[in-house]
């Protein structure tokens, strides 16, 4: 099942750069970028590191590999848009 925008997954980081993380959601890649990661918001939360379980939502399906957010405030805008606020 190919990851679409607006959809909320589980996902696990598998690799971690200065950039960003790539994600695994049940065989789909993905990438959540570092500012959308809650560590670049605040210090009480970890960096992401290898094995981590993330809930996160797709910003943008067509990128290579699609670009998901872990934010709480962007999983909150994508639930809106579903129509499930």
């Amino acid at each position: 099942m190919a990851l679409v925008d607006h959809q909320e997954a589980d996902v696990t980081v598998t690799a971690v750069a200065r950039v960003g993380s790539q994600v695994d959601a049940d065989g789909d890649p993905g990438f959540v970028d570092r500012a959308k990661h809650p560590s670049w918001w605040s210090a009480d939360v970890p960096p992401p590191r290898v094995g981590d379980r993330l809930r996160a939502v797709v910003l943008d399906d067509s990128r290579t590999p699609p670009r998901l957010s872990a934010l709480a405030s962007d999983i909150e805008i994508a639930r809106a848009l579903r129509g499930r606020g």
